[in-house]
Protein backbone atom coordinates (compact mmCIF):
# COMPACT_ATOMS: atom_id res chain seq x y z
CA UNK A 1 0.00 0.00 0.00
CA UNK A 2 1.15 3.46 -0.85
CA UNK A 3 0.42 5.73 2.14
CA UNK A 4 -1.57 8.72 1.18
CA UNK A 5 0.49 11.44 3.19
CA UNK A 6 3.80 10.62 1.57
CA UNK A 7 2.10 10.84 -1.81
CA UNK A 8 0.91 14.28 -0.83
CA UNK A 9 4.91 15.49 -0.70
CA UNK A 10 5.76 14.77 -3.85
CA UNK A 11 6.32 17.56 -6.35
CA UNK A 12 3.98 20.44 -5.45
CA UNK A 13 6.44 22.96 -6.70
CA UNK A 14 8.07 22.00 -9.76
CA UNK A 15 7.15 25.33 -12.35
CA UNK A 16 8.93 25.38 -15.12
CA UNK A 17 7.65 28.64 -16.00
CA UNK A 18 9.64 30.24 -12.87
CA UNK A 19 12.87 30.53 -14.92
CA UNK A 20 15.55 27.24 -13.52
CA UNK A 21 14.36 27.06 -10.22
CA UNK A 22 12.35 25.04 -7.88
CA UNK A 23 9.79 27.04 -6.41
CA UNK A 24 8.46 26.02 -2.55
CA UNK A 25 9.90 25.58 0.53
CA UNK A 26 13.65 26.81 1.39
CA UNK A 27 14.86 23.50 1.65
CA UNK A 28 14.11 22.78 -2.23
CA UNK A 29 14.94 25.55 -3.63
CA UNK A 30 17.32 23.85 -5.53
CA UNK A 31 18.94 25.25 -9.29
CA UNK A 32 17.44 22.72 -12.13
CA UNK A 33 18.22 23.17 -15.94
CA UNK A 34 14.74 22.20 -16.90
CA UNK A 35 15.06 24.96 -19.76
CA UNK A 36 13.46 24.52 -22.87
CA UNK A 37 13.54 28.32 -23.94
CA UNK A 38 16.28 27.82 -27.10
CA UNK A 39 13.95 26.22 -28.65
CA UNK A 40 10.03 27.84 -27.51
CA UNK A 41 9.95 30.28 -30.27
CA UNK A 42 9.33 28.39 -33.52
CA UNK A 43 7.62 29.15 -36.21
CA UNK A 44 3.52 27.45 -36.45
CA UNK A 45 4.41 25.00 -39.17
CA UNK A 46 6.46 23.08 -36.30
CA UNK A 47 5.91 24.44 -32.78
CA UNK A 48 3.01 21.30 -31.86
CA UNK A 49 2.29 18.37 -34.11
CA UNK A 50 -1.05 16.99 -33.39
CA UNK A 51 -0.46 13.31 -31.97
CA UNK A 52 -3.83 12.04 -32.91
CA UNK A 53 -5.08 9.14 -33.86
CA UNK A 54 -4.67 9.75 -37.65
CA UNK A 55 -1.18 10.76 -36.88
CA UNK A 56 -0.24 7.82 -35.12
CA UNK A 57 -1.97 5.60 -38.00
CA UNK A 58 -0.08 7.67 -40.44
CA UNK A 59 3.20 7.04 -38.83
CA UNK A 60 2.39 3.40 -38.02
CA UNK A 61 2.29 3.10 -41.47
CA UNK A 62 5.19 4.09 -43.07
CA UNK A 63 6.78 2.06 -40.44
CA UNK A 64 5.27 -0.96 -41.59
CA UNK A 65 6.74 -0.05 -45.24
CA UNK A 66 10.34 0.59 -43.51
CA UNK A 67 9.57 -2.98 -41.79
CA UNK A 68 8.66 -4.73 -45.46
CA UNK A 69 11.21 -3.14 -47.01
CA UNK A 70 14.05 -4.67 -44.34
CA UNK A 71 12.84 -8.38 -45.86
CA UNK A 72 15.19 -10.40 -47.73
CA UNK A 73 18.68 -8.89 -47.19
CA UNK A 74 21.85 -9.60 -45.85
CA UNK A 75 22.98 -9.31 -42.11
CA UNK A 76 24.02 -5.55 -42.05
CA UNK A 77 27.61 -4.47 -41.80
CA UNK A 78 28.06 -5.04 -37.95
CA UNK A 79 31.22 -5.85 -36.89
CA UNK A 80 32.29 -9.51 -36.67
CA UNK A 81 34.36 -11.18 -33.95
CA UNK A 82 36.54 -13.93 -33.91
CA UNK A 83 36.18 -17.39 -31.50
CA UNK A 84 39.65 -16.05 -30.01
CA UNK A 85 38.29 -12.36 -29.38
CA UNK A 86 34.91 -14.01 -27.93
CA UNK A 87 36.80 -15.49 -25.67
CA UNK A 88 39.02 -13.17 -24.79
CA UNK A 89 36.07 -10.88 -23.53
CA UNK A 90 33.85 -14.05 -21.81
CA UNK A 91 37.23 -13.82 -19.73
CA UNK A 92 37.08 -10.25 -18.61
CA UNK A 93 33.29 -10.64 -18.49
CA UNK A 94 33.81 -13.32 -15.77
CA UNK A 95 36.21 -11.69 -14.55
CA UNK A 96 34.21 -8.39 -14.15
CA UNK A 97 31.16 -10.93 -12.77
CA UNK A 98 33.15 -12.98 -10.08
CA UNK A 99 34.78 -8.76 -8.76
CA UNK A 100 31.74 -7.55 -8.13
CA UNK A 101 30.47 -11.24 -6.20
CA UNK A 102 33.22 -10.74 -3.96
CA UNK A 103 32.23 -7.14 -2.86
CA UNK A 104 28.38 -8.99 -2.52
CA UNK A 105 29.55 -11.67 -0.52
CA UNK A 106 31.16 -8.69 2.43
CA UNK A 107 27.55 -7.90 2.97
CA UNK A 108 28.16 -4.84 4.14
CA UNK A 109 26.02 -3.39 7.07
CA UNK A 110 26.16 0.47 7.49
CA UNK A 111 26.53 3.48 5.09
CA UNK A 112 29.87 3.69 5.24
CA UNK A 113 30.69 0.35 4.10
CA UNK A 114 28.04 -0.01 1.36
CA UNK A 115 29.60 3.07 0.14
CA UNK A 116 32.90 2.01 -0.05
CA UNK A 117 31.61 -1.40 -1.77
CA UNK A 118 29.70 1.01 -4.32
CA UNK A 119 32.79 2.71 -5.19
CA UNK A 120 34.87 -0.88 -5.78
CA UNK A 121 32.50 -2.11 -7.59
CA UNK A 122 32.44 1.11 -9.30
CA UNK A 123 35.87 1.00 -9.95
CA UNK A 124 35.80 -2.12 -12.01
CA UNK A 125 33.42 -1.01 -14.62
CA UNK A 126 35.49 1.26 -16.81
CA UNK A 127 38.21 -1.53 -17.12
CA UNK A 128 35.20 -3.84 -18.12
CA UNK A 129 33.43 -1.81 -20.42
CA UNK A 130 36.88 -1.31 -22.22
CA UNK A 131 37.95 -5.09 -22.20
CA UNK A 132 35.20 -6.98 -22.56
CA UNK A 133 32.86 -5.20 -24.49
CA UNK A 134 35.34 -3.21 -26.53
CA UNK A 135 33.78 0.03 -25.66
CA UNK A 136 36.20 3.44 -25.83
CA UNK A 137 36.96 6.06 -23.35
CA UNK A 138 34.11 8.51 -24.33
CA UNK A 139 31.48 5.42 -24.24
CA UNK A 140 32.60 4.29 -20.40
CA UNK A 141 32.30 7.67 -19.63
CA UNK A 142 28.87 8.55 -20.84
CA UNK A 143 27.75 4.81 -18.93
CA UNK A 144 29.65 5.55 -15.67
CA UNK A 145 28.73 9.59 -15.50
CA UNK A 146 25.50 9.73 -17.09
CA UNK A 147 23.47 6.74 -17.68
CA UNK A 148 24.30 4.99 -14.30
CA UNK A 149 23.61 7.98 -11.75
CA UNK A 150 20.55 8.51 -13.60
CA UNK A 151 19.40 4.72 -12.39
CA UNK A 152 20.38 5.08 -9.48
CA UNK A 153 18.65 8.25 -8.90
CA UNK A 154 15.49 6.84 -9.88
CA UNK A 155 15.47 3.50 -8.21
CA UNK A 156 15.96 5.43 -4.85
CA UNK A 157 12.83 7.54 -5.35
CA UNK A 158 10.95 4.71 -6.26
CA UNK A 159 12.04 2.49 -3.56
CA UNK A 160 11.05 5.29 -1.27
CA UNK A 161 7.92 6.56 -3.42
CA UNK A 162 6.87 2.86 -3.06
CA UNK A 163 9.06 0.25 -1.04
CA UNK A 164 6.35 -2.51 -2.85
CA UNK A 165 8.07 -2.05 -6.03
CA UNK A 166 9.84 -4.72 -7.18
CA UNK A 167 13.78 -4.98 -8.17
CA UNK A 168 12.31 -5.84 -11.81
CA UNK A 169 10.15 -3.35 -11.79
CA UNK A 170 12.88 -0.44 -11.05
CA UNK A 171 15.03 -1.64 -13.05
CA UNK A 172 12.71 -1.55 -16.24
CA UNK A 173 11.91 1.86 -15.21
CA UNK A 174 15.57 2.53 -15.30
CA UNK A 175 16.07 1.56 -18.82
CA UNK A 176 13.20 3.67 -20.05
CA UNK A 177 14.58 6.57 -18.44
CA UNK A 178 17.69 5.49 -20.23
CA UNK A 179 15.89 5.75 -23.49
CA UNK A 180 14.96 9.57 -22.23
CA UNK A 181 17.95 11.02 -21.27
CA UNK A 182 19.62 9.02 -24.65
CA UNK A 183 16.62 11.09 -26.24
CA UNK A 184 17.58 13.87 -24.41
CA UNK A 185 21.47 14.65 -25.49
CA UNK A 186 20.08 13.73 -29.04
CA UNK A 187 18.02 16.65 -28.71
CA UNK A 188 20.42 19.05 -27.33
CA UNK A 189 19.37 18.97 -23.75
CA UNK A 190 21.86 18.53 -20.91
CA UNK A 191 21.10 14.59 -20.09
CA UNK A 192 20.06 14.32 -16.75
CA UNK A 193 16.33 12.83 -14.75
CA UNK A 194 13.94 15.33 -14.83
CA UNK A 195 10.66 14.78 -12.66
CA UNK A 196 8.98 14.18 -16.02
CA UNK A 197 11.38 11.47 -17.09
CA UNK A 198 10.76 9.96 -13.78
CA UNK A 199 7.27 9.96 -13.57
CA UNK A 200 6.71 8.32 -17.27
CA UNK A 201 9.40 5.95 -16.14
CA UNK A 202 7.58 4.26 -13.12
CA UNK A 203 4.00 4.64 -14.60
CA UNK A 204 4.97 1.40 -15.99
CA UNK A 205 4.84 -0.50 -13.40
CA UNK A 206 1.64 0.88 -12.62
CA UNK A 207 0.27 0.98 -15.78
CA UNK A 208 1.70 -0.52 -18.72
CA UNK A 209 2.50 -4.10 -16.55
CA UNK A 210 -0.95 -3.36 -14.70
CA UNK A 211 -2.56 -3.87 -18.32
CA UNK A 212 -0.58 -6.38 -19.82
CA UNK A 213 -1.07 -8.55 -16.38
CA UNK A 214 -2.70 -12.18 -16.81
CA UNK A 215 -4.07 -12.20 -13.85
CA UNK A 216 -6.52 -8.90 -13.76
CA UNK A 217 -9.52 -9.46 -15.62
CA UNK A 218 -10.26 -7.85 -18.63
CA UNK A 219 -13.19 -5.51 -16.98
CA UNK A 220 -10.61 -4.36 -14.06
CA UNK A 221 -8.21 -3.59 -17.19
CA UNK A 222 -10.82 -1.49 -19.32
CA UNK A 223 -12.09 -0.08 -15.70
CA UNK A 224 -8.55 1.41 -14.86
CA UNK A 225 -7.69 2.46 -18.71
CA UNK A 226 -10.90 4.45 -18.92
CA UNK A 227 -10.10 6.22 -15.98
CA UNK A 228 -6.39 6.68 -16.33
CA UNK A 229 -7.49 8.19 -19.75
CA UNK A 230 -9.66 10.97 -17.92
CA UNK A 231 -6.72 11.50 -15.78
CA UNK A 232 -4.52 11.97 -18.57
CA UNK A 233 -7.01 14.34 -20.27
CA UNK A 234 -6.66 16.48 -17.00
CA UNK A 235 -9.77 15.83 -15.33
CA UNK A 236 -9.13 15.75 -11.35
CA UNK A 237 -10.02 12.24 -9.97
CA UNK A 238 -10.31 11.15 -6.49
CA UNK A 239 -8.05 8.13 -6.78
CA UNK A 240 -10.45 5.32 -5.52
CA UNK A 241 -7.42 2.69 -4.31
CA UNK A 242 -3.72 2.97 -3.55
CA UNK A 243 -2.68 2.06 -7.07
CA UNK A 244 -5.07 4.86 -9.02
CA UNK A 245 -3.01 6.96 -6.32
CA UNK A 246 0.31 6.53 -7.08
CA UNK A 247 -0.82 6.76 -11.19
CA UNK A 248 -2.20 10.35 -10.35
CA UNK A 249 0.81 11.47 -8.70
CA UNK A 250 3.33 10.31 -11.08
CA UNK A 251 1.01 12.01 -13.57
CA UNK A 252 0.83 15.54 -11.81
CA UNK A 253 4.73 15.10 -11.34
CA UNK A 254 4.85 15.80 -15.02
CA UNK A 255 1.60 18.18 -15.43
CA UNK A 256 3.67 20.16 -12.79
CA UNK A 257 6.84 20.04 -15.03
CA UNK A 258 4.76 20.73 -17.84
CA UNK A 259 1.82 22.80 -17.45
CA UNK A 260 -1.39 21.66 -20.00
CA UNK A 261 -1.94 24.97 -21.38
CA UNK A 262 1.88 25.44 -23.05
CA UNK A 263 2.45 21.92 -23.47
CA UNK A 264 -0.60 20.13 -24.72
CA UNK A 265 1.77 18.38 -26.92
CA UNK A 266 3.30 16.34 -23.71
CA UNK A 267 -0.34 15.52 -23.02
CA UNK A 268 -1.38 14.49 -26.96
CA UNK A 269 2.08 11.91 -26.85
CA UNK A 270 0.76 10.61 -23.21
CA UNK A 271 -2.85 9.93 -24.83
CA UNK A 272 -1.67 8.46 -27.98
CA UNK A 273 0.04 5.29 -26.22
CA UNK A 274 -2.53 4.98 -23.66
CA UNK A 275 -4.80 5.00 -26.74
CA UNK A 276 -2.37 2.24 -28.66
CA UNK A 277 -2.27 0.21 -25.22
CA UNK A 278 -6.13 -0.31 -25.39
CA UNK A 279 -6.10 -1.61 -28.75
CA UNK A 280 -3.85 -4.02 -27.17
CA UNK A 281 -6.52 -5.00 -24.36
CA UNK A 282 -9.39 -4.34 -27.08
CA UNK A 283 -7.40 -7.47 -28.91
CA UNK A 284 -7.23 -9.79 -25.83
CA UNK A 285 -10.88 -8.92 -25.00
CA UNK A 286 -11.75 -10.13 -28.68
CA UNK A 287 -10.52 -13.54 -27.82
CA UNK A 288 -7.30 -13.24 -30.30
CA UNK A 289 -4.37 -14.66 -28.45
CA UNK A 290 -1.95 -14.87 -32.07
CA UNK A 291 -4.17 -17.79 -33.20
CA UNK A 292 -7.26 -16.52 -36.29
CA UNK A 293 -8.66 -13.08 -35.76
CA UNK A 294 -5.91 -10.89 -36.39
CA UNK A 295 -3.86 -11.26 -39.53
CA UNK A 296 -0.08 -10.22 -39.22
CA UNK A 297 -0.15 -7.02 -40.54
CA UNK A 298 -2.80 -5.80 -37.60
CA UNK A 299 -0.50 -7.52 -35.16
CA UNK A 300 2.93 -5.54 -36.36
CA UNK A 301 0.24 -2.19 -36.54
CA UNK A 302 -0.51 -2.93 -33.10
CA UNK A 303 3.02 -3.41 -32.21
CA UNK A 304 3.88 -0.36 -33.92
CA UNK A 305 1.76 2.12 -32.73
CA UNK A 306 2.09 0.92 -28.80
CA UNK A 307 6.19 0.42 -29.32
CA UNK A 308 6.39 4.30 -31.35
CA UNK A 309 3.90 5.79 -28.99
CA UNK A 310 5.71 5.07 -26.47
CA UNK A 311 9.55 6.63 -27.63
CA UNK A 312 7.23 9.51 -28.34
CA UNK A 313 6.67 10.18 -25.38
CA UNK A 314 9.92 9.76 -24.09
CA UNK A 315 10.87 12.21 -26.42
CA UNK A 316 8.23 14.75 -25.67
CA UNK A 317 9.04 14.39 -21.77
CA UNK A 318 13.12 15.29 -23.31
CA UNK A 319 12.44 18.24 -25.60
CA UNK A 320 8.93 19.57 -26.09
CA UNK A 321 9.27 20.93 -29.80
CA UNK A 322 10.08 18.27 -31.55
CA UNK A 323 10.44 18.35 -35.31
CA UNK A 324 9.00 16.39 -37.94
CA UNK A 325 12.67 14.50 -38.17
CA UNK A 326 12.79 13.78 -34.49
CA UNK A 327 9.13 12.60 -33.83
CA UNK A 328 10.04 10.21 -36.36
CA UNK A 329 13.07 9.19 -35.19
CA UNK A 330 11.71 8.79 -31.75
CA UNK A 331 8.45 6.80 -33.40
CA UNK A 332 10.79 4.26 -35.18
CA UNK A 333 13.13 3.59 -32.27
CA UNK A 334 10.33 2.87 -30.15
CA UNK A 335 9.05 0.09 -32.90
CA UNK A 336 12.65 -1.17 -32.70
CA UNK A 337 12.70 -1.50 -29.11
CA UNK A 338 9.27 -3.17 -28.90
CA UNK A 339 9.98 -5.77 -31.61
CA UNK A 340 12.89 -6.47 -29.48
CA UNK A 341 11.24 -7.21 -26.91
CA UNK A 342 8.77 -9.01 -28.16
CA UNK A 343 11.77 -11.18 -29.83
CA UNK A 344 13.17 -11.94 -25.82
CA UNK A 345 9.64 -12.78 -24.36
CA UNK A 346 8.51 -15.52 -27.42
CA UNK A 347 9.12 -18.27 -24.99
CA UNK A 348 6.72 -16.35 -21.97
CA UNK A 349 4.66 -14.81 -24.57
CA UNK A 350 3.96 -18.03 -26.01
CA UNK A 351 2.98 -19.82 -22.61
CA UNK A 352 0.61 -16.98 -22.52
CA UNK A 353 -0.90 -16.55 -25.85
CA UNK A 354 -0.04 -13.23 -26.61
CA UNK A 355 0.07 -12.27 -29.55
CA UNK A 356 3.01 -11.26 -31.74
CA UNK A 357 4.92 -11.44 -34.98
CA UNK A 358 7.43 -13.90 -33.46
CA UNK A 359 4.71 -15.98 -31.66
CA UNK A 360 2.37 -16.58 -34.63
CA UNK A 361 5.38 -17.68 -36.25
CA UNK A 362 6.36 -20.02 -33.98
CA UNK A 363 3.55 -21.35 -32.86
CA UNK A 364 3.13 -22.37 -36.49
CA UNK A 365 6.56 -23.91 -36.29
CA UNK A 366 8.36 -21.48 -38.62
CA UNK A 367 11.86 -20.81 -37.37
CA UNK A 368 12.35 -17.30 -36.30
CA UNK A 369 15.51 -16.57 -38.71
CA UNK A 370 13.70 -14.62 -41.47
CA UNK A 371 12.20 -12.08 -39.03
CA UNK A 372 15.20 -11.47 -36.68
CA UNK A 373 17.18 -10.75 -40.54
CA UNK A 374 14.27 -7.99 -40.45
CA UNK A 375 14.64 -6.70 -37.21
CA UNK A 376 18.86 -6.54 -37.40
CA UNK A 377 18.37 -4.44 -40.77
CA UNK A 378 15.62 -2.30 -39.19
CA UNK A 379 18.04 -1.14 -36.61
CA UNK A 380 20.70 -0.57 -39.50
CA UNK A 381 17.47 1.48 -40.81
CA UNK A 382 16.79 3.00 -37.39
CA UNK A 383 20.35 4.11 -36.68
CA UNK A 384 20.50 5.68 -39.84
CA UNK A 385 18.23 8.04 -38.98
CA UNK A 386 19.35 8.88 -35.85
CA UNK A 387 22.97 9.53 -37.63
CA UNK A 388 21.03 12.43 -39.43
CA UNK A 389 20.11 14.07 -36.12
CA UNK A 390 22.51 16.96 -35.76
CA UNK A 391 22.45 16.82 -32.09
CA UNK A 392 24.10 13.76 -29.99
CA UNK A 393 28.06 12.85 -29.76
CA UNK A 394 29.22 10.07 -32.14
CA UNK A 395 30.13 7.70 -28.79
CA UNK A 396 26.62 8.27 -27.81
CA UNK A 397 25.24 7.04 -31.12
CA UNK A 398 27.54 4.26 -31.31
CA UNK A 399 26.99 3.05 -27.88
CA UNK A 400 22.91 3.67 -28.62
CA UNK A 401 23.91 0.99 -31.87
CA UNK A 402 25.80 -0.64 -30.24
CA UNK A 403 22.69 -1.34 -27.49
CA UNK A 404 19.95 -2.38 -30.08
CA UNK A 405 22.30 -4.78 -31.62
CA UNK A 406 22.94 -6.18 -28.18
CA UNK A 407 18.94 -6.57 -27.44
CA UNK A 408 18.59 -8.53 -30.49
CA UNK A 409 21.77 -10.86 -30.32
CA UNK A 410 21.36 -11.67 -26.88
CA UNK A 411 17.54 -12.33 -27.39
CA UNK A 412 18.47 -14.94 -29.94
CA UNK A 413 21.42 -16.24 -27.83
CA UNK A 414 18.26 -17.17 -25.25
CA UNK A 415 15.80 -18.44 -27.75
CA UNK A 416 18.21 -20.66 -29.91
CA UNK A 417 15.50 -23.53 -30.13
CA UNK A 418 13.70 -20.87 -32.28
CA UNK A 419 16.35 -20.82 -34.92
CA UNK A 420 18.29 -22.71 -37.80
CA UNK A 421 21.24 -23.93 -36.82
CA UNK A 422 23.32 -22.10 -40.43
CA UNK A 423 21.23 -18.94 -39.14
CA UNK A 424 22.96 -19.20 -35.91
CA UNK A 425 26.20 -19.95 -37.12
CA UNK A 426 25.27 -17.06 -39.29
CA UNK A 427 24.56 -14.59 -36.68
CA UNK A 428 27.10 -15.15 -33.81
CA UNK A 429 30.24 -13.16 -35.05
CA UNK A 430 28.46 -10.40 -35.22
CA UNK A 431 28.53 -10.93 -30.81
CA UNK A 432 31.09 -10.34 -29.11
CA UNK A 433 30.15 -13.16 -26.92
CA UNK A 434 29.50 -16.74 -28.29
CA UNK A 435 26.06 -16.96 -27.79
CA UNK A 436 26.21 -20.39 -25.46
CA UNK A 437 28.00 -18.05 -23.44
CA UNK A 438 25.79 -15.42 -22.92
CA UNK A 439 23.00 -17.91 -22.52
CA UNK A 440 24.83 -20.25 -19.45
CA UNK A 441 25.50 -16.83 -18.14
CA UNK A 442 21.81 -15.47 -18.58
CA UNK A 443 20.41 -18.52 -16.75
CA UNK A 444 23.40 -18.19 -13.82
CA UNK A 445 23.04 -14.59 -13.19
CA UNK A 446 18.81 -15.28 -13.30
CA UNK A 447 19.43 -17.81 -10.42
CA UNK A 448 21.33 -15.49 -8.56
CA UNK A 449 18.47 -13.35 -6.82
CA UNK A 450 20.13 -12.98 -3.92
CA UNK A 451 23.27 -11.60 -5.10
CA UNK A 452 20.96 -8.90 -7.16
CA UNK A 453 19.25 -7.96 -3.47
CA UNK A 454 22.19 -7.57 -2.10
CA UNK A 455 23.96 -4.87 -4.32
CA UNK A 456 20.26 -3.36 -4.54
CA UNK A 457 19.85 -2.49 -1.25
CA UNK A 458 23.78 -1.17 -0.90
CA UNK A 459 23.52 0.90 -3.62
CA UNK A 460 20.31 2.34 -3.04
CA UNK A 461 21.28 3.63 0.57
CA UNK A 462 25.13 4.41 0.11
CA UNK A 463 26.07 8.03 -0.28
CA UNK A 464 25.90 11.60 0.41
CA UNK A 465 24.20 14.93 -1.13
CA UNK A 466 21.91 14.80 -4.21
CA UNK A 467 22.06 17.83 -6.34
CA UNK A 468 19.48 16.50 -8.77
CA UNK A 469 16.47 18.93 -7.45
CA UNK A 470 14.04 15.91 -7.18
CA UNK A 471 12.93 16.31 -3.34
CA UNK A 472 12.05 12.11 -2.23
CA UNK A 473 8.50 11.60 -1.22
CA UNK A 474 8.17 11.99 2.43
CA UNK A 475 11.25 13.06 3.02
CA UNK A 476 12.86 16.83 4.10
CA UNK A 477 16.02 16.67 2.83
CA UNK A 478 17.43 16.03 -0.79
CA UNK A 479 18.01 12.14 -1.64
CA UNK A 480 21.06 10.96 -1.77
CA UNK A 481 23.67 10.98 -5.02
CA UNK A 482 24.37 7.22 -6.18
CA UNK A 483 27.12 6.96 -8.59
CA UNK A 484 26.43 3.48 -9.97
CA UNK A 485 23.90 0.97 -10.26
CA UNK A 486 23.33 -1.51 -8.17
CA UNK A 487 22.49 -4.00 -11.28
CA UNK A 488 25.55 -4.04 -12.78
CA UNK A 489 25.84 -7.10 -14.15
CA UNK A 490 22.04 -6.63 -15.84
CA UNK A 491 23.54 -3.63 -16.88
CA UNK A 492 27.08 -5.26 -18.34
CA UNK A 493 23.85 -7.38 -20.23
CA UNK A 494 22.74 -4.11 -21.77
CA UNK A 495 25.20 -2.88 -23.56
CA UNK A 496 26.94 -6.34 -24.14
Amino acid sequence: MLPAARISLTLDDFDPGRGNQIAGPAHLHTPAQWNFSARFFVTLNNMELPYSKSWVEAQAAQAIELWNGCSSRSVPPFPRYTPDEQQRHEKSYDKCLRGVQRQARRAPRNPAERLLAQQRIVALFPGFAASALGLESQAVQLLTNSFLPVATQLARWARSFDATLSMEDIIQACRNAWTSCGLQALLGQPMELTPSILAYSLLYPYSDNYLDRSGVSTANKLHFSRRFRQRLCGQRLCACNAHEEAVWTLVRLIEEQYPRPRYGQVFDCLLAIHGAQEQSIAQWKNGDRGRNSADNVEVLRISCAKGGTSVLADACLAQPWLTPEESRFSFEWGILLQLGDDLQDVGEDLRCGSATLFTRAAAQGKPLDSLVMQLLNLSHQVAGRMDRLPNGTPALKNLLRMSWRSLILMAVADAQQFFSPPFLAQLEPCSSFRFNFLRTRNEKLTGRQALYDVLFDAFLEAGTGDQSGIPLPGESSIAPDLQAVAELPALCNSFA
